[in-house]
């Protein structure tokens, strides 16, 4: 059991890792256009943008239809983040209780 589950909590967790790291640039890479520091119009930033937003957005909606308005601030990314790694713990704890 435990040849199996240490890889793919591994895998799990590099794949929580990678969602969080694009969270992270989705959030940095719309602060920089809502500032009109990089420009949508280029078509590698508006491709990557839109890659991201396709990523991300599917699991931010269900998180900013239960927030309250907070004018403006969008805080579901970092809720998000917080919900991942507690998942990402629980996972950790799971898999080495049942590894011993």
């Amino acid at each position: 059991m435990r040849v199996v589950l240490i890889p793919l909590y591994d895998v799990v967790s590099i794949a929580i890792q990678l969602y969080i790291w694009a969270l992270i640039i989705s959030a940095v890479l719309s602060w920089l256009v809502a500032f009109n520091v990089i420009n949508t119009r280029n078509r590698f930033i508006h491709t990557v943008s839109d890659t991201l937003y396709r990523i991300t957005d599917p699991a931010l909606r269900p998180i900013r239809r239960v927030l309250p308005d907070l004018g403006g601030v969008d805080i579901s990314p970092i809720i998000l983040i917080l919900i991942l790694y507690f998942v990402q713990n629980v996972l950790r704890e799971l898999v080495l209780s049942l590894a011993t």
